[in-house]
């Protein structure tokens, strides 16, 4: 992760590890504390099936070649990783601690804080979890509750609740594995949901009430603030990748044509398709061309994307933040590219949706690739890094969101895998919305390119 450059300013890189894509991104902060891109490279994903890696050889090589892409546009050569962690094995449960102190006269200390929160490292969970975040929610000093931060209070009882976040160790210990074969150390390990909300949420959004929806590849990540704190996070175990393979399955054509028609043409409304254009895809080998309406794809599409915002519907009012989120939703990720997704969140939470784009910390003049949601977790893991690197520059929400950090279990390599930002290889070249003659000629000008 550190290196010395020629800013003399460490140099961090982060790993992000996902369903369609790895990408590193390497960075450092400006003096005005806005993060300066100095390289990024992106591959695409073999290895890793629903957010968890599946094949370790297929995600060393692409670990290996997005690091080598970084390494040569900031011309540093890199030995720590800062990883993200996500997939359907991440799960997260409420618990009480209780701490009863000795002396009532003295204030309670960070140290006071610190146990509990390691108390809650001897939770017994079942076999083969282990704890990634404990995250404290408020603090209660002798029955008087809702409190923030204890530091200086006088009591004998101090109790709080927390949000823990547990995974599978083995799904770490993959993720640790491929780093290593990949000739790189893993410097620390981030839950994405949490990363991608620090690249794309603003501070007031948190503090209204906010859930960030992050749609990836192979899984769909939400995670709910209120009050600037982490109240639920969550994994949905699907993504962009289902919706191709609807595709593929009711329009009969093959998987990159199926992705190719979502990206390019895909509207996750069917309604605000106008005119109903006809696509034509070249046949196999001189048989006859297809033909696929394009409502008739939007169809297929926003049948899915409904079903995955059903779920986001459940996870909220499960969390009993439902009423309480004055600042709506927010989807990130590769999968919030689809034309018109935040118009259908809307319609179906009845929610206030925009679209986030990791650009709230870039410093001025960023490469425009970088402003898409496909980069959200993979920047808003470089903000970690560099939070750990230079503790002052974290807010304090991002400070209580990160206190377990200290308190992980040594010998055990914290958690893992994987990213969902990417459905789309064309990203954020949102040109397809331009298209309106869809015809035969178009795919077979460049027939290999297209389908």
């Amino acid at each position: 992760m550190l290196s010395s450059s020629t800013h003399h300013v460490p140099i961090v890189v982060a790993l992000d590890i996902g369903t369609t894509k790895v990408c590193a991104i390497a960075g450092f902060r400006d003096d005005y504390g806005k993060i300066e891109i100095v390289g990024y490279g992106t591959v695409p994903s073999e290895g890793v099936s629903k957010g968890v890696v599946s094949n370790i050889d297929k995600t060393v090589k692409a670990i290996k070649e997005s690091v080598e892409i970084a390494e040569r546009n900031a011309m540093v050569k890199f030995n720590d990783v800062q990883v993200g962690v996500a997939g359907q094995h991440i799960k997260s449960l409420h618990h009480h601690g209780l701490l009863v102190r000795q002396d009532s006269t003295s204030e309670i200390q960070e140290a006071d804080v610190d146990k509990l929160i390691k108390d809650m490292h001897k939770l017994v969970l079942p076999p083969g979890d282990k704890i990634l975040h404990v995250i404290p929610q408020e603090f209660i000093v002798d029955n008087e509750n809702n409190i923030m931060d204890p530091v200086g209070m006088s009591g004998i009882r101090l109790e709080a609740n927390f949000h823990i976040i547990t995974g599978q160790v083995n799904a770490s210990k993959n993720i640790y594995r491929c780093v290593e074969k990949a000739g790189l150390k893993v410097a620390n390990m981030t839950l994405e949901p949490i990363a991608s909300a620090s690249a794309v949420l603003s501070k007031e959004e948190k503090e209204a009430g906010v859930a960030l929806v992050d749609i990836g590849g192979g899984t769909t990540d939400i995670t709910i603030f209120k009050d600037g704190i982490i109240r639920h996070t969550a994994v949905i175990p699907f993504g962009g990748n289902v919706v191709t393979t609807d595709i593929q399955e009711g329009c009969q054509v093959m998987r990159d044509q199926a992705e190719k028609l979502k990206v390019k043409f895909g509207s996750a409304v069917a309604d605000e398709v106008v005119d109903n254009r006809v696509i034509i895809i070249p046949g196999f080998r001189g048989r006859d061309p297809k033909e696929i309406s394009e409502k008739n794809l939007s169809r297929i599409i926003q049948a899915r994307m409904e079903e995955i915002f059903e779920y986001v519907q459940w996870e909220i009012r499960r969390s009993g933040y439902e009423k309480k989120l004055l600042a709506g939703l927010v989807l990130t990720g590769g999968g919030s590219l689809l034309k018109d997704i935040d118009f259908l969140a809307q319609l179906q939470t009845g929610m206030n949706t925009r679209l986030g784009e990791p650009i709230e910390h870039l410093a001025h003049g960023y490469n425009e690739a970088m402003a898409s949601p496909i980069y959200s977790t993979g920047i808003g893991l470089l903000i970690y890094a560099l939070n750990e690197l230079n503790p002052g520059d974290h807010t304090s929400s991002v400070k209580k969101t990160l206190t377990e950090v200290e308190f992980e279990i040594e010998n055990e390599p914290d958690v893992n895998t994987v990213d969902e930002s990417a459905n789309n290889e064309s990203g954020g070249k949102r040109w397809f919305n331009k298209i309106f003659a869809y015809t035969k000629e178009f795919f077979e000008a460049t027939p290999d390119s297209e389908f």
